[in-house]
């Protein structure tokens, strides 16, 4: 075996043997155990940070019982905090950024997970408080880790990652409410960022009529791709109103804007529907009054938060995202991107100028 042949007798190269063939040497351990990564650090005295690709070891990682050889991550608004000026969201540095990941197990002392399993891993604070996605390995707790659900690959994941996630999440709410397909439109607002792009191609493809809101014209003929019926200009949300109440519009929406804009929406639904809140980009102010719509029309408003769901939650997301998510839609959606890409991703997602998914390669 160890002269180069294998159990049946044939030919095998060894790390020797290619050295010799090459006149390269064979890599040490250390060699080995070294990647790449977007490494974030700040400087002391002026407090400004900065990013760039580093090279660092396999020893630097912080505790995890998993080690995951990272294939591919995405750009979040969160991700954009972090990698921005002044990090936003990182409390310590060194620091390396990306809140979720998907490739396959490298070491496990956790019996859950074994070398060679397909995981992916979104939120549990994974690239802000604990170093995340965007190097070529990441050491992390087993309980943050979801099994790949058949039909997904890694670069898949990625295209739908915690913005997809958190859309099926939000799906999810709204049938357990009781939306159904003949009930009427269903708005989503943002339509055509991370979140709102995965739930309009959802709601599409499960049968519903979907609304669509962007700020964007030149959008319409891409969310129109992935299922939207009609095209709501984002400036009919904008104007805060004195009425109470307005006309019944929507029988569910998925809301990735907040302010003043789900303060118009929740107004617009009809009675007993629901309103699954997602982010806060328009502001966390809510304008209107308690007893309209929620006690006149019954309307819920469902807080959708995709980091601490629980082991189960995400497991049947994600199931549900292998089965319910169209995969031509989700390539209609994807940007591709390198390691080296991501500080300039980074201040154009904060900038809203980021459509649909980034899928980082951070082999590339």
């Amino acid at each position: 075996m160890l002269r180069g042949q294998d159990a049946s007798g044939g030919s095998i190269l060894t790390e020797k043997t290619i050295a010799k063939k090459t006149g390269q040497r064979p890599a040490s351990q250390e060699e080995k155990d070294m990647f790449k990564a977007l490494v974030v650090n700040k400087d002391e005295e002026s407090g400004k940070t900065s990013a760039a690709v580093e090279e660092i070891s396999v020893e630097d990682l912080p505790h995890g019982e998993v080690l995951v050889a990272v294939e591919y991550s995405t750009v979040n608004y969160k991700d954009g905090l972090c990698v921005g000026p002044g990090g936003g969201l990182v409390r310590k540095y060194p620091h390396v950024p990306g809140i979720d990941f998907a490739g396959t197990v490298e070491a496990s002392e956790d019996d859950r997970y074994k070398p060679g399993d397909k995981v992916v891993l979104t939120g549990w604070r994974v690239g802000e408080a604990h170093w995340g996605g965007y190097a070529q390995k990441a050491r992390v707790l087993a309980d943050w880790l979801v099994p790949l659900p058949e039909g997904l690959d890694a670069r898949a994941a990625m295209a739908v990652g915690t913005a997809g996630l958190t859309a099926m999440l939000a799906v999810m709410a709204l049938e357990d409410q009781g939306l159904q397909k003949d009930h009427g439109p269903v708005l989503v607002t943002g339509a055509a960022g991370g979140v709102g792009s995965v739930a309009t191609a959802i709601l599409a493809n499960l049968g519903y009529e979907v609304a669509a809101v962007t700020g964007r014209p030149e959008q319409e003929a891409y969310l129109r791709d992935l299922g939207a019926t009609q095209i709501v200009g984002r400036e009919a949300f904008e104007e805060v109103t004195r009425k109470p109440l307005e006309s019944e519009q929507w029988a569910g929406c998925v809301d990735a804007v907040g302010g003043v804009m789900l303060g118009r929406v929740l107004k617009q639904m009809k009675y007993g529907s629901s309103v699954a809140a997602i982010g806060l980009a328009g502001g966390a102010a809510i304008e209107g009054a308690l007893i309209t719509p929620f006690i006149l029309r019954g309307v819920n408003l469902l807080g959708i938060d995709s980091v601490m769901q629980p082991y189960e939650n995400r497991v049947r997301a994600w199931q549900r995202i292998a089965s319910d998510l169209p995969m031509d839609k989700l390539e209609a959606m994807i940007q591709p991107a390198t390691l080296a890409d991501l500080p300039q991703l980074g201040k154009d997602i904060l900038k809203g100028q980021v459509k649909g998914r980034v899928v980082v390669d951070v082999n590339a």
